[in-house]
C-alpha cells in the first residue's frame, strides 16, 4: 500500500457500556442498558455488561497493548451515569477520578485520548423521569453533563466527540425496539433524532464560548452510515440510492453542515418531523470541527415506492415505509458474522459522497470493522479474513484521498472483543481475543498485522 499523509491519525475505538464492566462500582448509577439488559430474551443468552471486559480493573494492561500496536489515539466514551449517577445534579468524584487516570495514562503512553460523550448508556433516571432522548429538557441535561466532563477533562483531551450514531439511538431504540430503552414507534425516532441533534449543538456552543480558546481543543460529531449502490442505472434506482443516504446519514449531517434536514424527508415524513427554529438552525449549522464517520458494510437500493416495504431491523436509515426503498446484496458479497456485506468500494464512495455534499469537510473514520467467529487454534487466532478486511477498506480509503477527499484519521473498530449490544458476546469485533471466563487478552494476527502495517507507515 502506498504511504498515508505522515499527518494521519491511527487509532482503535470502544465505548463504555462494552468494555468497562464495574456497572454498580464506586458510586456509578443505572443506565437503560443495565435495565435492558435485565429483560429476558433481549440480549442474546440473556448476557449482560455488568462486567464486560473488566476495563476498569485491566485499563492499564490494555493502554500497554495499544502502545504495543503503535497506536497513536485511542477512542473511548465516558458512561454518563459514572459520573453523574441520576444524569444531574450531584457528579460522582470515583468516576471523574477513573476517566482521569485513564487519560493520565494514555497520555504517559503517547496516546491521544479521543473522548465520546455519548456511547448510548443513557443513566436510567432520565428515561423514567424525564422520556429519555423524546423528553424536552433532555438537552439542557446532556449539556450540564458535558460541562462537567469539559471542566475536569479538557485540559488534556484535545479531541471531543459528543454523540455516537445518534441514527441507532433514534431508529433502534425508539423506532424499532431491538436496542435500549426498548421502545417502537413510528413518531418517536424523529422526535429523538431532533433533541439528540439539539443536544449536539447546545455542547457544542458551550465548549466553544467557555472551553475551546483556553484548552484549544476540537468537537465533532459521529454518525454512522452505509453506503447505497442504485440497484440499476434507472433514475428510479438512482432516486433511492440517493433517497436512502439522506434519510441514514443526511437526517443527522444535513442540519450540522446544510442548516436544516433533507427536504426529502420533509415530504415524506410530513408533521411527525420536527422542525427546527430559526434560532436553533443558526445555532446547529457549522457545530462540528470534523466530519466523524462510522462505517461498516453496503447495499443495493432499489424504488419501492408502488409497494408495501417490510421493516428491518439493520435495513434503512428512516422507517422503511418513510423512505419507500428497497435494499439487497450481491450473493457474490463475502459477508461478516453480522451478516454484513464486505464492499471496500463502498467506502471510498461514501467519502466521496460526504466530501461532495458538505463542502470538503475534515472527514475521520471513527468506526471501522468487522466481526468473525474468532477461535483459539494451537495458541492463536487465525483471523486472516479480518486482517483482508482492513487491507482492502484502508487501501480504498487511501484512493479516496488521492481523489481529494480530506480523510484525517482512521480508528478500527473495536480494540478488543466486547459485549456486542444485543448480540452479547457472541460477536467478536476485536483486535485482541478476550476469554470472557478468564478476561485474559490475546493479540489476533489482524493486531500483529496492524502493528507492522503503521509502523511502516511511520518510517
Amino acid at each position: 500500500m502506498n504511504q498515508f499523509p505522515n499527518t494521519f491519525t491511527w487509532g482503535t475505538a470502544t465505548s463504555a457500556y462494552q468494555i468497562e464492566g464495574g456497572w454498580n462500582l464506586n458510586g456509578k448509577g443505572p443506565s437503560i442498558w443495565d435495565a435492558f439488559c435485565q429483560i429476558p430474551g433481549k440480549i442474546a443468552k440473556n448476557e449482560t455488561g455488568q462486567v464486560a471486559c473488566n476495563h476498569l480493573e485491566h485499563f492499564k494492561e490494555d493502554i500497554l497493548l495499544m502502545k504495543q500496536m503503535g497506536l497513536d489515539a485511542y477512542r473511548f466514551s465516558i458512561s454518563w451515569p459514572r459520573i453523574q449517577p441520576k444524569g444531574y445534579g450531584k457528579k460522582n468524584k470515583a468516576g471523574i477520578q477513573f476517566y482521569s487516570e485513564l487519560i493520565d495514562c494514555l497520555l504517559e503512553h503517547d496516546i491521544e485520548p479521543w473522548v465520546t460523550l455519548y456511547h448510548w448508556d443513557l443513566p436510567l433516571a432520565l428515561q423514567l423521569e424525564k422520556d429519555g432522548w423524546i423528553g424536552d429538557e433532555i438537552s439542557d441535561y446532556f449539556t450540564q453533563y458535558a460541562d462537567i466532563c469539559f471542566e475536569h477533562f479538557g485540559d488534556r483531551v484535545k479531541h471531543w466527540i459528543t454523540i455516537n450514531e445518534p441514527w441507532v439511538v433514534a431508529m433502534l431504540g425508539y423506532g424499532q425496539g431491538v436496542f435500549a430503552p426498548g421502545r417502537s414507534s413510528n413518531s418517536e425516532p424523529y422526535k429523538a433524532g431532533h433533541e439528540l441533534i439539539k443536544a449536539h449543538a447546545k455542547t457544542v456552543q458551550l465548549y466553544r464560548t467557555k472551553y475551546q480558546k483556553e484548552q484549544g481543543g476540537i468537537i465533532g460529531i459521529s454518525n454512522n452510515c452505509d453506503w447505497r449502490e442504485p440497484l440499476t442505472n434507472s433514475p428510479e434506482d438512482r432516486a433511492s440510492a440517493q433517497r436512502a443516504l439522506e434519510f441514514f446519514l443526511g437526517w443527522f449531517a444535513d442540519p450540522i453542515y446544510l442548516g436544516d434536514y433533507p427536504e426529502i424527508m420533509k415530504k415524506k415524513v410530513g408533521d411527525r418531523l420536527p422542525s427546527f427554529s430559526e434560532e436553533e438552525k443558526s445555532m446547529i449549522k457549522g457545530s462540528s470541527d470534523f466530519f466523524g464517520l462510522n462505517h461498516y458494510t453496503t447495499m443495493y437500493a432499489a424504488d419501492a415506492s408502488s409497494k408495501q416495504v417490510k421493516t428491518s431491523v439493520y435495513g434503512n436509515g428512516g422507517l422503511s415505509e418513510d423512505q419507500q426503498v428497497s435494499l439487497s446484496t450481491d450473493p457474490s458479497w463475502k459477508q461478516t458474522s453480522m451478516n454484513w456485506s464486505i464492499v471496500p468500494w463502498g467506502c471510498r464512495k461514501l467519502l466521496e459522497w460526504i466530501d461532495q455534499r458538505y463542502g470538503h469537510p475534515e472527514i475521520i473514520i471513527t468506526e471501522n470493522g468487522c466481526a468473525f467467529d474468532d477461535q483459539i487454534i494451537d495458541g492463536h487466532i487465525q483471523d486472516n479474513q479480518r486482517q483482508e478486511f482492513y487491507q482492502s477498506y484502508l487501501e480504498e480509503s487511501l484512493k479516496a484521498i488521492n481523489n481529494g477527499v480530506k480523510l484525517k484519521g482512521y480508528f478500527a473498530w473495536s480494540f478488543m472483543d466486547n459485549f456486542e449490544w444485543a448480540s452479547g458476546y457472541e460477536k467478536r469485533f476485536g483486535l485482541h481475543y478476550v476469554d470472557f471466563e478468564t478476561l485474559e487478552r490475546t493479540p489476533k494476527l489482524s493486531a500483529l498485522w496492524f502493528r507492522d502495517f503503521l509502523s511502516g507507515q511511520k518510517k
